[in-house]
């Protein structure tokens, strides 16, 4: 054995001397068995050339396992056989984005036409109706058709209305040859408004279809009437909550009031004097909030409060206006609940300040330059306010003013509507909160008199967002890539035409279709775009459409959720490697262009990093708000190869039971013909091949390339079955071979004997390339993760990784802070199930190329999976010395064995996540969780690089708890007060229409006493910041020494050859986590100061106005300005609130609506 040298005081090295100690060594190490004992100040010595040895070895055992057992020689041979026969071309990335903005501008062409056709058909409805005031009609109510009463009879506005499954429609239950209507809870769905209007609308029923034959790649049609009732195609039954209410009110929606009006400058001024108090100001805070849901991301809006002054809502948006997006309105939203009344109210001040904000807004170019408006929330208004108006708006009026008169109280119900008439807006008088979303959407019906007496029918797209009204939303959330749930609307105002009301402008509602833009992604194939290249859209104010690495969702306990600003996550934020915002900027404005950029990409949940230069090509979609990018990766989106083989020789290997296509990609259109919809793309390559289907409409570009690919991949399927038949034997622990090529197209091979091995691992392994393995197919949205990380390893050399199965990943997406769950923290049960379901799998792949005249391309992946003990094993048995080893020429512990207890042996990868260790609750595990000081010593020494990486899509708990003094619910005051409101609820009912049930729950104490949560436990969105880790393979081997107080670490790091594995051999008896604690990958939360935050929130980025503004008409009737508001008893109503009331106690911490 070899010993240890040290300075003076030390252990010495003379002749005699050393070989003395030699022999006591030994005899220690007979009487310790496999350990060694030393002194305090003893230093263990590991050989660096041993592990160098053990590192050469293990290289070539695994690279001679996964050659073997993936074939790829075998491969990448074939491939090389076909050079000089295929056709190597540059990828024109201009070319490119030109071509896929026109196929996109041709099918949203289709749709726009579908939605004046409907408009068309509407407005002449109309036109030829005769209102009649008793008119009895009985049509489809979507919550009632197929229902029968007790005696099995159908019921009122029911009957039978046949429902299909279909797969166009995500597989809803639909009727495509009818409509239906649905009819929000608060709304009387027999009423003569809403007869009549349905009764009109019938006429659209043949529009819907005769659209649908047209272009059968339409999916829902509506007509949203201003009345209330949403008359949709294809009709289903409509699902109410969980209360049996329906809240879904089509005049709710942005498509409906981007439609129905112009962009808009809204200044929001609300009375918090001490008048205002309890009820009145609960209304308030309810109208303020629902006039802010009526804002899209083409408004402007500011809050203003005043009593004896005047006070914004959030002191950093002082003087200016700020774009209405979901970030801005839901802040807004939660400054408004801290509201308190106080003081006097002085309107005069108010209003002064507003007009003046709207007034430099105009002269700065800044905000909407369309519709200003003030919107006046008030108990009464006593001073003299004349001269405001004079000095600031009067004669032009060029600014609206809407008055909303809360509370009971109409003494000053005259000065306030005057306010309104004279300054061409609107008055309403709101008693209760079940009067506040229909008087606030009267200001809607004002603002589109302009453009409906000049019979402007603009089109309207709306932001991307994702329609969680439909039955199977938590399904699709389940199922479906985030990025690929959103969608975007194109809609049409409707108006009458009917000459003796032109002057009143009066809007009959909005008709629209939805847009996934799943469907128009399609339209830029992946496999023109290269293994890591993607496309994607955004808006005129630069928010995200579609983009891979848009993440909508959160998980809050065992259900996702929409982030709360899911659909205004700006370009910037995703692409947040463009600085200096060129890219955002140059697309906002409509721009065709190209750059380049050095980006860090992110693969495994953001757990992996690498480092790509990325070519951006950009385009405007025409006649729409969108712009149009494509991403080209340099090395593997700049050729693309095609070869030619025959029909009849490519499609008996594409039929192989081993082989599989893209399912998701379009390699045939199956959603023309509704007979097409239930065929798998790879039946509809048959079927349009064998001419069985020829009117199908298939892409022959890709068809040439998966023929190409079935052929030259097809020996691997008789390579494989030799491999299973050799006499030899199957190596125990070899699960499954596959490949994957540039065209979807995939081989998978189970190896024989995996069958009860995979029925162990009863998850992972089988799920492993199947359909619901997402991460791992070809889809709309990536590559396979193994094809991805293979592309950027040399080709020929393998890349070994274990899949993360589990949900813990530096995003903080979800509810649980998962990155800091570490496996110490299960017990040994769940321990023992994790192992079992995660099958600890390793994957082992390589990329295959083909290079023509220097030009190269990744045609493909190949690999296999297998699982950990296989490398265990073989680990284990290299990694040990015998004990009749020579150690004469080795200075330090010989024989070497990772055995011994005082050694810790491990495989890291090159991200340092640990692939083998003695304890088996490491595997899978950031090795700088387990051992700091080694981490930070390979970090300093350069073999390992910590890249800085960033999440503008984070979610974040709330920092300390809730300071409400809320008073408890179960008081005997407050229990007193509990059944005297239900003694209201239920006897009652003209008290509960003029206080409303659900708004008393919420007014002030009472909402108090009901918020029981946490502030900290409500998840909130942020930015954060993460680190990622790099192995720098240039730097073969290290080894250091780690000072640790009374001891000293030492640890030898050494590469294995042709992988991106690393071996690491650790002195163990050294505990250094004291002087070193931790590394993780843990994100940390970016805080900002207050005037750093100040200054993002008010910050007005560059964004494209709307082409169209409609703010004013010489003709339009001001004199039409609101009135007193009457509340009539309705058994409706009654049910509506109560229901509300019941389901507001039951889930006391929610706001009632």
């Amino acid at each position: 054995m070899g010993v240890r040298s040290r300075s003076a005081g030390g252990w010495g090295r003379g002749a005699g001397a050393g070989k003395g100690r030699r022999m006591i060594s030994v005899s220690l190490w007979m009487i310790c068995s496999s350990w060694l004992c030393w002194s305090a100040n003893a230093q263990m010595k590991i050989p660096p050339e041993t592990v160098q040895q053990w590192a050469v070895s293990y290289g070539k055992q695994i690279l001679a396992l996964s050659t073997k057992y993936s074939g790829s020689l075998l491969l990448q041979k074939k491939y090389k056989d076909i050079e000089s026969t295929v056709k190597m071309e540059e990828v024109d990335g201009e070319e490119l984005v030109k071509r896929f903005a026109e196929e996109m501008e041709g099918m949203l062409g289709r749709k726009m036409k579908s939605v004046k056709r409907l408009a068309e058909a509407a407005e002449d409805a109309d036109l030829y109706h005769e209102f009649n005031a008793t008119l009895q009609f009985d049509y489809y109510n979507s919550m009632t058709i197929n229902s029968v009463d007790e005696e099995g009879n159908p019921v009122e506005l029911g009957g039978e209305f046949p429902l299909e499954e279909n797969e166009h429609f995500n597989k809803l239950a639909v009727n495509t040859q009818q409509s239906d209507i649905q009819v929000p809870t608060n709304v009387y769905n027999k009423d003569p408004n809403i007869l009549n209007g349905v009764y009109m609308s019938e006429a659209l029923n043949d529009v819907f279809l005769d659209n649908f034959q047209k272009d059968p790649t339409l999916t829902w049609q509506y007509f949203g009437s201003a009345t209330g009732f949403f008359r949709l195609y294809p009709g289903i039954a409509w699902t109410p909550d969980e209360n049996g209410v329906v809240t879904f009110d089509c005049r709710n929606r942005n498509w409906y009031i981007q439609a129905a009006t112009s962009p808009k400058d809204i200044i929001i001024v609300v009375d918090i004097s001490g008048s205002m108090k309890g009820l009145r100001l609960t209304i308030a805070k309810h109208t303020i909030n629902t006039i802010l849901d009526t804002l899209g991301e083409n408004d402007f809006v500011n809050v203003i409060a005043y009593s004896d002054y005047v006070q914004y809502v959030e002191p950093c948006f002082k003087g200016t206006l700020v774009q209405a997006d979901l970030d801005n309105r839901e802040h807004f939203k939660l400054l408004v609940e801290e509201l308190q009344v106080k003081g006097e109210g002085k309107v005069k001040k108010a209003m002064k300040e507003s007009f003046k904000i709207l007034n430099e807004a105009a002269a700065r170019g800044q905000g909407s330059l369309c519709n200003q408006a003030i919107m006046l929330i008030t108990d009464g208004a006593m001073e003299d306010y004349e001269d405001v108006f004079q000095e600031f708006n009067w004669p032009e009026r060029r600014v609206r003013v809407f008055t909303y008169l809360i509370g009971r109280e109409v003494t000053f119900a005259q000065n306030v509507k005057w306010i309104a008439c004279n300054n061409k807006g609107y008055y309403t008088h709101i008693s209760t909160l079940a009067d506040v979303q229909e008087n606030v959407m009267e200001y809607l019906h004002v603002l589109s008199r302009p453009m409906v007496i000049n019979h402007d029918h603009d089109i309207i797209w709306t932001e991307a967002y994702m329609d969680s009204v439909l039955p199977n939303t938590e399904e699709l959330f389940n199922t479906r890539a985030q990025s690929l749930l959103l969608m975007t609307t194109v809609a049409m105002p409707v108006f009458s035409k009917k000459k003796e009301t032109l002057s009143h402008g009066i809007l009959l509602g909005v008709v629209g279709t939805d847009v996934p833009l799943k469907e128009l992604m399609r339209l830029a194939p992946r496999y023109k775009l290269g293994v890591h290249g993607y496309a994607f859209l955004n808006t005129n104010n630069g928010y995200i459409l579609s983009h891979p690495d848009l993440r909508p969702l959160y998980k809050e306990g065992k259900k996702l959720k929409p982030k709360p600003n899911y659909n205004s996550v700006d370009l910037s934020e995703v692409e947040w490697e463009d600085d200096d915002e060129k890219l955002r900027t140059a697309m906002v404005k409509g721009e065709t262009g190209s750059m380049s950029l050095d980006v860090r990409a992110t693969v495994e949940k953001g757990r992996r990093v690498m480092f790509l230069k990325n070519d951006y090509f950009y385009t405007t979609i025409n006649e729409t708000p969108f712009s149009l990018g494509i991403v080209l990766t340099r090395g593997h989106g700049e050729f693309i190869f095609t070869g030619n083989v025959s029909i009849k020789e490519g499609l008996n290997d594409l039929m192989q039971p081993d082989v599989t296509i893209a399912d998701e990609w379009t390699y045939c259109e199956t959603d023309i013909d509704p007979h097409h919809r239930k065929l798998t793309q790879h039946q509809a390559v048959f079927r349009y091949l064998t001419g069985k289907e020829p009117d199908l409409e298939c892409d022959e570009k890709l068809l040439r390339q998966t023929l190409f690919d079935a052929v030259v991949t097809a020996p691997m399927e008789a390579y494989w079955t030799a491999v299973m038949l050799d006499s030899s034997g199957m190596e125990e622990g070899v699960e499954t071979a596959f490949l994957g090529t540039r065209s979807g197209l995939m081989r998978v091979t189970r190896y024989v004997g995996s069958e009860k091995r995979v029925a162990k691992r009863k998850v992972f392994s089988k799920k492993f390339l199947s359909p619901s393995d997402k991460e791992n197919i070809f889809t709309l949205d990536h590559f396979p993760l193994w094809y991805r990380r293979a592309a950027e390893y040399p080709a020929g050399k393998f890349l070994y990784y274990i899949p993360k199965e589990d949900t813990r990943d530096v995003f903080r997406d979800y509810e649980e802070d998962y990155s800091s769950t570490s496996p110490e923290d299960l017990d040994q049960q769940d321990q023992e199930e994790l192992d079992e379901v995660s099958g600890k799998m390793v994957i082992s792949t390589t990329a295959v190329t083909v290079t023509v005249e220097k030009k190269t391309a990744v045609a493909g992946a190949i690999g296999i999976q297998m699982t950990l003990d296989l490398l265990e094993t073989r680990f284990w048995a290299t990694a040990k010395q015998p004990n009749d080893t020579d150690c004469s020429n080795t200075e330090g512990i010989c024989p070497l064995t990772c055995e011994a207890m005082d050694l810790a042996c491990y495989i890291i990868d090159n991200n340092a996540f640990i692939i083998i260790s003695k304890e088996r609750n490491d595997v899978g595990r950031f090795f700088g969780e387990v051992d700091g000081s080694v981490m930070a010593q390979l970090i300093r020494m350069g073999m390992f690089k910590r890249v800085s990486l960033y999440d503008y899509q984070a979610m974040c708990k709330m920092g300390g708890h809730s300071t409400s003094s809320a008073r408890p619910l179960l008081s005997p005051f407050y229990g007193m007060v509990a059944a005297l409101k239900w003694f209201l609820t239920n006897f009652l009912l003209r008290f509960l229409l003029e206080f409303n049930i659900c708004g008393f729950w919420h007014s002030d104490h009472l909402a108090e006493a009901s918020a029981q949560r946490k502030k900290a436990d409500i998840l909130q969105p942020c930015d954060t910041e993460y680190p990622s880790f790099v192995y720098e393979p240039s730097i073969k081997e290290t080894n250091s020494l780690i000072k640790c107080g009374r001891c000293q670490k030492m640890f030898v790091t050494q590469a294995v050859p042709d992988s991106n594995l690393l071996i690491l051999v650790v002195q163990a008896d050294c505990d250094c986590s004291r002087q070193y604690p931790p590394i993780t990958m843990n994100p940390k939360e970016v805080k900002y100061n207050a005037s750093v935050k100040c200054d993002r929130m008010k910050s007005q980025k560059v964004r494209r106005r709307p082409e169209s503004c409609h703010a004013y008409h010489p003709h339009e009737n001001a004199k039409e300005c609101g009135g007193a508001s009457h509340i009539y008893p309705s058994v409706s109503l009654f049910l509506t609130c109560l229901t509300a009331s019941l389901a507001c106690l039951k889930a006391s911490a929610l706001v009632c609506r």
